[in-house]
């Protein structure tokens, strides 16, 4: 099985594969006064250009539980098969996921994926911004992906709820990460999700400083280690990562994954649903540890 994150070069040679299986998951943000930002489908874009053969997996409709108050949250496991398998994912498929923008998108859908049961998932690095770059093929053909048969087998470690992050506040053998901008954990941004700050007892490291911003890619190995080993994260008896809404936190997921920490749990409501009680906590600053 490949690992978790692949090429450019490793994916245009391998794009003819009967059992690969690509996918653009980008979702635009638009700012927003009532809700920090609004979530908007990217499908004009794909079917303007995308990755030969490349499908589009909507992650604001088809791939969230409509009826949560919350954005992107985890859907059932039988509306997550039901797309899965009507996008042609099942048993001998090896899905490739891609963003625009921000690889975070990407790094939700593998994280889904994994959450259901599926391990044969890698996120292309840097994304659409590097294989356009590189000038790499695009095609703007639909996706001919047959439909297959996925089997939800759910890892319920892998999905922490509010009262698993309640928990962790007392815990010292819980590492619990905010993956939002530095500003937005010390409660000094204007951007917040109902009340600014974080999580009482939570760490600071921001995704955006696990990437190279410019060419869209991950840190190398060393980098990602010494940043996630200096908040505990290596050594903790359990992670729980969160942020906005769940996205950024996969990417923070992710990078503990690259260092062989695949045993990461994400709060899938992460601060839209944790701020919504006025009874839950919220400190401003930074921590000590």
């Amino acid at each position: 099985m490949t690992g978790p994150l692949v090429s450019t070069e490793w994916l245009q040679a391998h794009l003819t594969d009967a059992g690969l299986r690509v996918f653009d998951c980008t979702t635009h943000l638009a700012p927003d006064p009532v809700r920090t930002f609004r979530a908007e489908t990217a499908r004009p874009d794909w079917e303007k250009g995308h990755l030969p053969g490349a499908g589009y997996l909507d992650l604001i409709v088809e791939l969230a539980d409509r009826a949560s108050p919350y954005r992107f949250t985890m859907p059932s496991a039988e509306q997550f098969a039901r797309a899965m398998s009507a996008h042609g994912v099942g048993p001998g498929t090896h899905v490739v996921v891609y963003s625009a923008k921000s690889i975070w998108w990407a790094t939700r859908v593998w994280w889904m994926l994994r959450a259901f049961g599926f391990d044969d998932v890698s996120v292309l690095d840097g994304g659409w911004e590097k294989w356009t770059a590189e000038g790499r093929p695009v095609s703007s053909a639909p996706c001919t992906y047959p439909p297959a048969a996925f089997v939800a087998r759910p890892r319920p470690a892998l999905l922490a709820r509010t009262t698993d992050v309640a928990a962790a506040m007392a815990d010292p053998a819980v590492c619990t990460i905010n993956a939002l901008a530095r500003q937005q954990h010390t409660g000094e941004s204007d951007v917040h999700y109902g009340r600014p700050g974080h999580i009482p007892g939570s760490v600071s490291v921001p995704f955006l400083e696990l990437v190279d911003r410019e060419r869209n890619t991950f840190l190398p190995a060393d980098a990602l280690r010494a940043r996630l080993d200096a908040v505990g994260a290596l050594k903790a008896d359990r992670v729980v990562t969160y942020c906005g809404g769940g996205i950024a936190a996969t990417g923070v997921a992710f990078a503990l994954a690259l260092l062989g920490r695949g045993d990461v749990a994400v709060y899938d409501g992460s601060l839209s649903e944790w701020c919504a009680d006025p009874a839950r906590p919220v400190e401003r600053g930074e921590p000590v540890r």
